[in-house]
């Protein structure tokens, strides 16, 4: 019986080791999965489907119908208003509040990290909670920008005799797109930010000091040669951020002005117009042509970011 019930467990206890071995092997993929199913469920399968519904004509009640690539031809051709508004504004957009922004956010850390601690985590946390406030940046902003004798800057420009007449700022053609430029920036400085902030005030101080033995002799001279190259992984997170942010902005414009599209298509974004066309006009199909330009958009930017700041080697 003893010889028996030996190889048993011993087939038993081999069993067992096969066992741990193969999910020894296969844990990365079990570590892995909550991520991997999460990015198929809500990024992967959702851009397939975009990109499969844009060569449809779809309205969301009847079932989609093939057109090819008559969106795409619609969009550059036969929309007036991408062409002679949206592009323009998008591209005014992206270049003042991307790469604003993110410069911005590099000198505003770099001030940053030569105060103390006290002062310094004050200000930081001052400085990133306009992005964290989300509509509610937009509706006090509508308050400052307010078209009456009630709205504060009306009301101070009325005062100061700069202004005879209440300007109409989030209504007008004129003056509804630099609105929004400047809440964008005020309220740009993101996880971007705290990450270019974290990673400056971790550079080694020895190196600093042997850049003074090898010839730096200025700050400027520091954040070029030693700052900037030892912060790159952050750099290159914030600007990956600052471009996807920029791109998605999730309707400024048409939150301040009330109104999509927006009055004369003064501050109408390219994500505004997918808005539009999707959820106002039930044109599925050609909103999503329109996110799969703006996904290319986005990810041809990225790569240009990683260009600048991603590792050479």
């Amino acid at each position: 019986m003893n010889s028996i019930a030996r190889p048993s467990k011993r087939r038993s206890a081999l069993g067992r080791r096969s066992l741990l071995d193969r999910l020894n092997r296969c844990s990365h993929w079990i570590m892995l999965a909550p991520f991997l199913i999460c990015f198929t469920l809500f990024i992967l399968l959702p851009v397939l489907a975009a990109i499969g519904l844009s060569f449809t004509r779809f309205d969301s009640v009847q079932a989609p119908s093939f057109v090819g690539l008559q969106n795409y031809i619609d969009i550059f051709s036969s929309d007036r208003r991408f062409v002679q508004n949206v592009i323009p504004n998008t591209i005014i957009y992206a270049v003042v509040v991307g790469p604003g922004g993110y410069a911005l956010s590099f000198v505003l850390a770099w001030i940053l990290a030569q105060l103390s601690r006290g002062p310094r985590t004050v200000l930081a946390v001052i400085l990133y909670s306009p992005s964290m406030m989300g509509a509610a940046t937009t509706l006090v902003w509508s308050t400052i920008f307010s078209g009456d004798k009630m709205g504060y800057l009306n009301s101070i420009l009325l005062s100061m005799g700069i202004i005879r007449e209440p300007v109409a700022w989030l209504t007008s053609t004129e003056t509804l797109l630099p609105v929004m430029l400047v809440v964008a920036l005020w309220s740009s400085m993101g996880v971007g930010f705290l990450a270019m902030l974290s990673g400056i005030l971790n550079v080694n101080a020895e190196l600093y000091e042997a850049g003074r033995i090898d010839g730096v002799r200025n700050r400027l001279q520091e954040v070029y040669y030693i700052t900037i190259p030892s912060v790159r992984p952050q750099m290159l997170f914030g600007a990956v951020m600052a471009l996807v942010n920029t791109f998605n902005s999730p309707g400024m414009g048409v939150t301040l002005s009330g109104s999509n599209p927006t009055p004369g298509y003064a501050g109408q974004l390219i994500v505004n117009h997918m808005d539009d066309y999707g959820f106002l006009r039930y044109e599925m199909g050609y909103a999503a042509a329109l996110s799969v330009i703006l996904l290319i958009i986005v990810w041809l930017s990225s790569r240009v970011a990683y260009k600048l700041f991603g590792d050479k080697d």
